[in-house]
């Protein structure tokens, strides 16, 4: 959604649920939702990120509730954000007339979007404007589990019976006749609604105009922080709207995504509740946003890693929004799963996974946050530095990965590299700060595991550095974030010879990488599963590194094409693939 025109198009059901690129995405900093091309909302946790869905027909489009303002007889559609905003506008064509719906969860008068004070309103905001014609406009809200209405503070007050704890209240600017209501309307002619879930005054008037508008100016105040100019520059702008919209901003935490269960692929088993934080896929947004202007973000984040990290007393891989433990995994069997995909789950199973890279992702967010000022006090440093001495005992032990398997552990080149990170990162920071620890036995473990892995993990048959640390195992994409990490030089011989060891093994078509090959790395799941962007994108800094700007331009420009027409985040795959926007620049090599 970068054109200011796109094109419409039909409305397109597979299995009764739209497309996941036909889904805009649309938050606050503390929730988002998703807004589907027929304008539905399938999609709202509230009052945060990780509650249990209200609207949740996105996984399961008959029973899973939804809310609808939908003009009848529609035949074409388009979606589109108003320019470095998120709010967003879907125009409807019905045979008939034309209709813009402008949506967005709405933000407090004057929000300053680099501050930490909650700027939500905890609403909801439709507006719907006939641009031409005459159209029958539907308005329905179905909580998951359905609802009751009942008038109250001058609209409705709805009662979700599985969301007790919520008090949700509907306002519009013409009369509800209950949870659906029908409007003819004519050329010109407005309805404005608002879903409530916070705290409600009777005093309150609807005013969608002037809250759209105050949204959309918190958005673009923002957006002058933006200092980011390179190729494909709208999409890295639009990059980086979605993931502000992924990050609490309060909190300074960022979800991996904010949805669960979206199958990879269509009617697979690899459904996996995302809403949680990921320190290395927080990290990698954060950089990638620090790099484009935001360092507030940025050092918000690593602040949040910190003191969690502190709270638990041990690195996790993942977290909840306020830095606690993950809620177990569970299979929900009331919900079909999105176009049957089931299971659907809700929280994580990982959580626990002994992940070794988490050591590096630890010590670097620690050298990024010292870096840029932070402070590290005796009692964090001897907390890190247990860390550090932790990396040193587990790089030859096995573990599950940086793609979380579930079959038995093996010890991962990958893990091994970043557990090179977090004492590389630990002997800088106490040479750079005149912090106390054993500096020279970190650094020098740190330089025993990079020659390790650049020649015990190589496979001179192969000709590639091997997902395992022995030589052995298959040819693993997540070799190819070694530059950046600054482990292995993206134009070492070895590191070069197995960029086209996994360009030409895990290649999926048209520059789109696997994460693995299951045959050759079974990673205790069933099912298959698609291409994972985010490799290709690291790809692009590869081929950066090593000289050939041409390839990584060309390559990169293609990649930017993939994105959806929503432009939206959904699943985590998407998110990870737009936290690496913008890493190609023809000026300079930005590996790492």
């Amino acid at each position: 959604m970068l054109d200011r025109e796109p094109a419409f198009r039909p409305l397109r059901l597979r299995d009764g649920s739209a497309p996941l690129e036909d889904l805009g995405l649309i938050g606050d900093g503390a929730s988002a939702a998703l807004v589907a091309l027929d304008g539905s909302v399938p999609w709202l946790c509230v009052p945060g990120f990780d509650a249990d869905p209200l609207l949740c027909g996105l996984l399961d489009s008959a029973d899973g509730g939804q809310f609808r303002v939908t003009p009848e007889g529609v035949v074409e559609a388009r979606q589109r954000y108003q320019p470095d905003t998120g709010v967003l506008e879907t125009e409807l064509r019905t045979g008939t007339g034309l209709v813009r719906l402008t949506d967005a969860m709405a933000l407090r008068s004057g929000a300053d979007l680099t501050d930490d004070t909650p700027a939500d309103r905890g609403e909801l905001v439709r507006l719907a404007e006939v641009l031409d014609g005459t159209v029958a406009l539907q308005v329905s809200v179905r909580p998951r589990g359905g609802g009751v209405a009942r008038p109250a503070l001058g609209g409705l007050e709805i009662v979700a019976p599985q969301r007790p704890g919520v008090r949700l209240h509907l306002r519009s600017s013409r009369p509800l006749h209950g949870l659906d209501s029908r409007y003819e309307l004519a050329r010109g002619d407005r309805v404005a609604l608002a879903l409530s879930w916070g705290r409600m005054h009777r005093h309150h008037r609807l005013d969608a105009e002037s809250s759209l508008r105050q949204t959309a100016d918190a958005w673009r105040r923002w957006m002058t922080g933006c200092s980011y100019d390179g190729p494909q520059e709208a999409m890295v702008r639009r990059a980086a709207i979605t993931l502000k919209l992924c990050d609490h901003w309060v909190n300074g935490s960022l979800v991996a995504a904010p949805t669960s269960s979206l199958p990879a692929p269509v009617g697979g088993v690899r459904n996996w509740d995302y809403r949680y934080v990921w320190i290395r896929d927080a990290a990698f947004a954060v950089f990638a946003l620090r790099r484009i202007g935001f360092a507030g973000e940025a050092d918000a984040f690593l602040g949040w890693v910190l003191d969690a990290f502190e709270q638990s007393r041990r690195p996790r891989i993942m977290y909840t929004l306020d830095g606690g433990p993950v809620p177990d995994e569970r299979v929900d069997p009331q919900l079909r799963g999105y176009r049957g995909s089931a299971p659907v789950r809700w929280g994580n199973g990982a959580a626990d996974q002994r992940q070794h890279d988490i050591y590096g992702e630890v010590l670097d967010c620690a050298d990024q946050w010292s870096l840029a000022g932070g402070l590290v006090e005796p009692g964090l440093w001897a907390d890190l530095s247990g860390v550090a001495d932790a990396a040193a005992r587990a790089w030859r032990q096995p573990d599950q990965g940086i793609w979380e398997v579930r079959s038995e552990g093996r010890v991962f080149t990958y893990s091994a590299a970043l557990c090179q990170v977090a004492l590389d990162r630990a002997a800088t920071m106490a040479d750079r700060l005149d912090l106390p620890g054993p500096a020279p036995r970190w650094r020098k473990t740190a330089d025993e595991i990079r020659q390790a892995i650049i020649e015990d993990a190589w496979n001179e048959q192969e000709q590639t550095i091997c997902e395992h640390l022995d030589g052995h195992g298959g040819v693993d994409a997540s070799l190819l974030a070694l530059p950046l990490r600054h482990v292995v030089a993206a134009d070492h011989p070895r590191m070069v010879a197995t960029t086209k060891a996994v360009t030409e093994r895990l290649g999926a078509g048209n520059g789109l990488l696997y994460r693995y090959r299951h045959d050759e790395s079974p990673d205790g799941i069933a099912g298959d599963e698609g291409a994972f962007l985010l490799c290709s994108f690291w790809l692009v800094d590869n081929l950066t590194g090593q000289g050939r700007l041409d390839e990584a331009e060309e390559l990169y420009t293609s990649l930017c094409g993939r994105a959806s027409r929503s432009a939206c985040s959904p699943s985590r795959s998407t998110r990870r693939t737009v936290s690496s926007s913008g890493t190609f620049h023809r000026r300079s090599a930005t590996s790492g």
